[in-house]
């Protein structure tokens, strides 16, 4: 059974990319076909009518990949040591995988893992569905129709970095109202970029480049990326609320991001340095509104939504927190991924410590 999932997954993750990212100045293509090839796999994101992205971080390209609807049971059951089970099936040990996302299909509830198989220039990607009746799969796209699209000006990958530049090309996305909204870095000076595209897609180009006021380093930020974000509408009209490193929480109006303008978000919090944030996601709860945002060494901060259209922005050098404040979540501790699975409970992937294992698991909204 095993050597037939591990010939899907080579079918699957053939290492020649189909695509790669165009040089300066060039508006990308859209390719379309059957059978996507990624050299990596990163962030996820659902759109409408069975269609999934998923970003190619090393080719710098976003694929929207036909998955369709499921035929799976529908919801994500609880899986304990999900990393041990999905290693298996890739024929390798559990500290040979890195989870990269996970996502909801908000039609069946079933979650769709993204994982990179082994390390270095050797790692192959891997798409994974769980259903509600704790049911692992390797999602094969051999028959899967698709388009893709490479973001223009990326940057040049730099292995011995601290931070390889290419694997942040894409940080993350989301889809609303038709388009969807791509958070990563270009080449550029001005580095940090936001793009808004149509889709079906169209061509990419240069997206907007923007920048904020860091109050905890005192100055303004140009190369750190929008590492997540969620669309959220003030007033009627549409904006992003983005997390940075360190980790400012800023708002962009999606009326600003205009192909080759530069654009300064407005900080509306700052909830503390030494910490990067993970993901982020919207809910309500008694008849109030949150934002649920997992971080590096933060914990899970609950943030009210209420003053995101009021906040006056931090436009000077601070110490710790202002701005909006966040609960911490004291229950939730150790979480490396979330997503909103209903209205009620989000899934997420958590661990205890290093060397434990990875748990799947349903959490009550807090």
């Amino acid at each position: 059974m095993r050597s037939r999932k591990l010939l899907t997954l080579g079918v699957l993750l053939a290492a020649t990319a189909l695509v790669a990212a165009t040089p300066a100045g060039e508006r990308s293509s859209v390719r379309e076909g059957v059978g996507p090839t990624l050299q990596s796999i990163g962030t996820l994101a659902f759109g409408p009518n069975g269609v999934l992205y998923a970003a190619d971080p090393q080719a710098a390209t976003i694929f929207a990949l036909d998955i369709g609807a499921s035929k799976a049971t529908p919801g994500t059951k609880d899986i304990a040591g999900i990393d041990a089970q999905i290693a298996s099936m890739l024929g390798t040990a559990p500290q040979e995988i890195s989870i990269t996302d996970l996502a909801v299909d908000p039609v069946s509830h079933n979650s769709y893992v993204a994982v990179m198989r082994g390390q270095g220039a050797g790692a192959v990607p891997a798409l994974l569905r769980v259903d509600g009746a704790g049911k692992v799969e390797i999602v094969g796209l051999e028959a899967t129709k698709f388009s893709s699209i490479a973001l223009p000006n990326a940057p040049d990958a730099n292995p011995g970095a601290r931070n390889n530049p290419r694997t942040q090309s894409v940080t993350d996305m989301a889809y609303q109202n038709g388009r969807l909204y791509v958070a990563g870095l270009s080449k550029e000076e001005f580095s940090s970029k936001l793009w808004s595209m149509p889709y079906p897609f169209v061509a990419a180009d240069g997206g907007t480049s923007v920048e904020i006021f860091h109050g905890n380093h005192g100055q303004l930020e140009t190369r750190s990326p929008v590492y997540t974000f969620v669309p959220y509408t003030i007033g009627g009209e549409p904006y992003l609320i983005g997390g940075y490193l360190c980790t400012p929480l800023v708002k962009f109006p999606v009326a600003s991001l205009t192909p080759g303008a530069k654009v300064r978000g407005t900080t509306i919090a700052e909830l503390g340095a030494g910490n990067r944030p993970i993901d982020m996601i919207l809910y309500k709860k008694d008849g109030k509104e949150f934002l649920l945002m997992s971080n590096t060494s933060r914990g899970v901060m609950k943030i009210p939504t209420e003053r995101f259209g009021t906040e006056p922005g931090i436009t000077t050098r601070i110490g710790g927190t202002a701005g909006i404040g966040y609960e911490t979540i004291a229950s939730m501790t150790g979480i490396q991924q979330l997503d909103l699975l209903d209205a009620t409970r989000t899934i997420v992937l958590s661990r205890s410590g290093a060397g434990a294992p990875v748990n799947l698991q349903a959490v009550n909204l807090p």
